[in-house]
């Protein structure tokens, strides 16, 4: 069973456990280099020029440089550093001031929907498998689901053909895991998931295959659980 948790992911430095790295270590930088050799996978990869332009909106913030988005393997102007670890707290020292302007905008959609609030206060949380990845083997629920939420975070395994069905208006963040590299750690995906139940938005977690077979559902329904939240799970099939 998961330990409890006694803080909220509030989107600040001390809520990512970034102080002890130190500010000098957290310059944000200013190219992502994007591997153009896993363009033809049709999940997410890590540094893929995909998910950097389905995640854009987390990065524009005005008042810092802008990432570039180079396929070039081989640029020299990028500055991304050699270890993952300074890779990972890099990109999220980029996307702190985006995330914590959606949880506003999101406060404010809440409030000014009146009756449409409900009574906890709390948006609806779901857990969706997307199978092996074809759209059209997605459950009628599911999809429904995807494409009223306001924020998905998606998995590596999550198809690009899947990712393709979410609405016009909502916001894709890639939460993803692969060997040698976690975009997030497991407590901070079920803060961010928090944070934006609390905001009062319809919250997606996409997983590939079934959301709760070899993935973390189990122990995000247990952190909710905790919180007092329910959580819809929708399987793959």
């Amino acid at each position: 069973m998961a330990l409890p948790y006694t803080h909220h992911y509030d989107l600040s430095f001390s809520a990512l456990n970034l102080k002890k790295f130190g500010s000098s270590h957290l310059q944000p930088i200013c190219c992502l280099r994007c591997n153009s050799s896993v363009s033809s996978s049709p999940f997410t990869e890590k540094h893929s020029l995909q998910r950097y332009q389905r995640d854009q909106w987390v990065y524009n913030n005005d008042n810092q440089q802008r990432p570039s988005l180079s396929c070039d393997d081989e640029a020299a102007s990028c500055s991304v550093p050699a270890d993952s670890d300074s890779i990972r707290l890099n990109d999220i020292t980029l996307q702190l001031p985006e995330l914590r302007k959606l949880l506003q905008v999101l406060k404010h959609k809440r409030e000014s929907c009146g009756g449409e609030v409900p009574k906890s206060g709390l948006g609806d949380v779901f857990l969706v498998g997307t199978g092996p990845g074809d759209p059209d083997l997605l459950t009628l629920k599911a999809v429904k689901v995807i494409q009223k939420a306001d924020i998905l975070l998606y998995d590596r395994l999550v198809s690009n053909a899947v990712l393709d069905l979410v609405g016009p208006d909502a916001r894709l963040l890639y939460v993803g895991k692969t060997a040698g590299y976690h975009s997030r750690t497991q407590e901070e995906i079920h803060e961010l998931l928090l944070s934006f139940a609390e905001a009062g938005a319809t919250v997606v977690r996409l997983k590939g295959g079934d959301p709760l077979v070899f993935g973390r559902g189990g122990e995000e329904m247990d952190f909710f659980q905790q919180q007092g939240i329910q959580v819809k799970v929708i399987p793959d099939c």
